[in-house]
């Protein structure tokens, strides 16, 4: 079996269109080989954080794969501080990255500007050797990223390369799986513009655990056209477009299917009726998650994780040690 690995920040609410994007198709991945689910908490102090939100952020988020249909007997699922191999491969491996490699990441470059030119931290910059150490330890063979990732994921297999050019075979060469064309989802408000967790005007994002009252009213309030005519037409129509790719991704209908379901109805008809597709698709997920998230069940599935992570990570770290000539022999058999 191929092993996949898959980190995901802890850095606020799950939209819906981070679900749909990325968190439906994360059950599938542990049905396809051994897939390894990692909460980059690391990550995420690259740029300032409160730590209480970001402790309950972890908690969070954990407690959403599992309520989205990660199943712990078939993946591991682990937080990355848990595993301190993480940081000690990111340090060797940051020693044979130089930083014009890094300066030229694209997400450095638009990270530190949105932070701004008073504080940058040393850690933004040298994110990506740290991911780097986060897929090479597990010897993955497959990492499903976002366009907006590949380039982080080319510079780990360079490194992968690099590390065994100098010191000999440690590291399986990852491939980088972008993601099929699929549904992108759009604000409620602005269906031109994606869904985002940050947008000002709360009307415009689902969020994975807002009430059926919430969802319902958000989704009537979404902007249309005034056609009063159900087509997809991400175009001419992206209001009504952006709520059929809603429906099609979360019942696995095609949109000719949901267009030919509301054909004859009015918008309000329609609205409702994608509401209450939403609604009942999220009502089981929303129920798990607060049967999980404060228990200590989810203690254990992640103590278990991180239990399983370190056997694999630290076995790793200790041929990278080895290759390197760091260490003493003795203390490494």
């Amino acid at each position: 079996m191929k092993t996949i690995f898959s980190g995901v920040q802890p850095t606020g609410v799950i939209t819906l269109g981070n679900y749909i994007g990325a968190f439906m198709q994360f059950p599938a991945l542990q049905d396809e080989g051994n897939a390894i689910y990692c909460i980059v908490d690391q990550h995420a102090i690259t740029v300032p954080q409160d730590p209480q939100e970001l402790r309950q952020n972890i908690r969070t988020l954990a407690a959403t794969y599992l309520a989205t249909g990660i199943d712990p007997k078939k993946a591991t699922l682990f937080i990355q501080s848990e595993v301190p191999a993480h940081t000690k491969a990111g340090w060797m491996l940051q020693c044979i990255t130089s930083i014009g490699e890094l300066e030229r990441m694209t997400q450095f470059k638009d990270k530190s500007a949105k932070v701004g030119k008073e504080f940058v931290s040393v850690g933004l910059l040298t994110y990506p050797p740290l991911m780097a150490a986060d897929i090479l330890l597990y010897n993955t063979d497959i990492v499903p990223v976002g366009e907006d990732q590949k380039q982080h994921l080319e510079l780990t297999r360079d490194l992968a390369e690099r590390f065994n050019k100098r010191f000999g075979e440690v590291f399986k060469i990852p491939e980088i799986r972008l993601p099929k064309a699929g549904a992108r989802i759009k604000s409620l408000q602005e269906p031109t513009k994606k869904m985002s967790k940050s947008d000002a005007n709360t009307k415009a994002t689902i969020r994975l655990l807002d009430t059926p009252k919430e969802i319902m009213k958000k989704i009537k309030s979404a902007v249309t056209d005034s056609e009063n005519v159900i087509a997809f037409d991400e175009e001419r129509k992206p209001g009504i477009s952006n709520l059929l790719t809603i429906e099609a991704a979360i019942t696995n209908k095609s949109i000719d299917e949901v267009v030919k379901k509301y054909q004859g109805l009015g918008y309000g008809a329609f609205k409702e009726g994608v509401a209450t597709a939403l609604i009942e698709h999220l009502t089981p997920i929303q129920e798990r998650f607060r049967e999980i998230v404060d228990s200590e069940e989810l203690d254990k599935i992640l103590d278990e994780g991180a239990e399983k992570a370190n056997a694999i990570a630290n076995e790793t770290v200790k041929k990278m040690e080895i290759a390197m000539g760091i260490g003493r022999i003795s203390r490494q058999k």
